[in-house]
């Protein structure tokens, strides 16, 4: 199988690095995550006229038509540079969500401004009973004329901070766990019974947690009766771009590590001279590259047509790079000595980054779990 990148991707990967690497060092970010929104705005226009932001979306719904590798490719960039604007909120699971959900009408509406950067969606779903189970929905939003009242409550709202508009999932019909009944809601944020509370997260960026107290929407706004495989699919291209910009994190880590380990002197020889730290900063080497490989067989995975073979390459993917993020960090951190825990320091931001990461959507025991109950591996892309 040939894994070598286009022209185009080649170049779309390079563009991205030189723009993270010109606008976004790492005292810039300090700067931006002390501002008062926690994100640039600028950074985000920069994105928005490269074209990053409408790139996962089709060029008849005003997108740049980019797929699962195009995707991979920015992610891995956005993982070295640990950007914290609402990309992967906006442009990758909402926009997953857009794809697969929303009439064409609504995506022709709703995507040039994504792409044009006037518009920052968020999707609300996850909530205090649902850890890591997709369809857990308690919401519920009920039919009062021409009208739905939602009664409820979401957390961990990725994004949720700024956005303009939410995605929110809500139970139609059937008990908290069921596939089915699962609307999908398009509402304003400033309507009139949504509470939002926003928050900042262990790796700097902002989430929300949102309330719903008798909110009160048009029918229009249901623009999904049965949105469960829509959810499936966009977490599986989630879990994918996470994978991803896991990668970049920990390549950025060990580029660190064997910097710091060639320049820091001790016992007036360099620290990368003795060959037992050589040795560990190999096995960080070999760790990203168990990585690497499963998150291409993850977004390789998301052509596949059937649900189960996409959902067993994304969890096997995420299974391994959770491993490989918490053995990355911890040997990068300990062969950094103290300076690799300091805020002054990137290095504890990328490993506070890798940690969260190994939490989102699904957790090494969630992931093994998953993949316990279901076929073998060998019945995947």
């Amino acid at each position: 199988m040939n894994f070598d990148l286009s022209e185009e991707q080649r170049l779309l990967r390079d563009n991205v690095e030189r723009l993270l690497a010109k606008t976004y060092d790492f005292e810039t970010r300090r700067k931006i995550a002390a501002g008062p929104e926690g994100f640039s705005r600028a950074a985000w226009a920069r994105y928005a006229d490269m074209g990053l932001l409408g790139l996962p979306f089709a060029e008849e719904d005003g997108g740049f038509g980019g797929g699962p590798v195009e995707t991979m490719l920015v992610m891995e960039c956005f993982g070295r540079a640990l950007p914290l604007e609402p990309y992967f909120a906006t442009a990758i699971l909402s926009g997953a969500l857009l794809r697969r959900a929303a009439a064409a009408e609504l995506r022709a509406t709703l995507v040039p401004l994504i792409g044009e950067g006037k518009l920052l969606l968020a999707f609300a779903h996850y909530e205090a009973q649902s850890r890591y189970l997709l369809h857990s929905i308690a919401t519920t939003a009920r039919r009062e004329g021409d009208a739905y009242r939602i009664d409820g409550e979401k957390c961990l709202v990725l994004g949720g901070a700024e956005a303009d508009k939410f995605l929110i999932s809500a139970r139609l019909s059937g008990a908290t766990h069921s596939r089915d009944g699962i609307g999908l809601f398009l509402v304003d944020s400033s309507t009139p019974g949504l509470s939002r509370r926003s928050y900042r997260t262990q790796d700097g960026e902002r989430a929300a947690a949102l309330s719903f107290a008798a909110l009160s929407v048009p029918a229009s706004a249901l623009i999904c009766d049965d949105a469960a495989g829509a959810i499936d699919a966009a977490f599986d291209e989630a879990l994918a771009a996470l994978c991803a910009e896991a990668v970049g994190a920990m390549d950025e880590a060990l580029k660190l590590t064997v910097d710091y380990l060639k320049t820091r002197v001790q016992f007036r020889v360099p620290l990368g001279s003795f060959q037992a730290l050589q040795h560990r900063a190999a096995d960080i080497y070999v760790a990203l590259e168990q990585a690497r490989s499963m998150t291409l067989f993850a977004v390789m995975g998301l052509s596949e047509s059937d649900p189960h073979r996409r959902r067993t390459a994304a969890l096997a993917a995420k299974a391994r790079i959770n491993e490989s993020a918490l053995f990355v960090g911890e040997q990068a951190v300990q062969l950094h000595g103290g300076i690799g825990m300091t805020m002054e320091y990137k290095l504890g931001h990328l490993f506070k980054r890798l940690t969260t990461i190994r939490r989102l959507f699904a957790d090494t025991d969630h992931c093994l779990d998953q993949l316990a109950e279901s076929e073998s591996l060998l019945a995947a892309p």
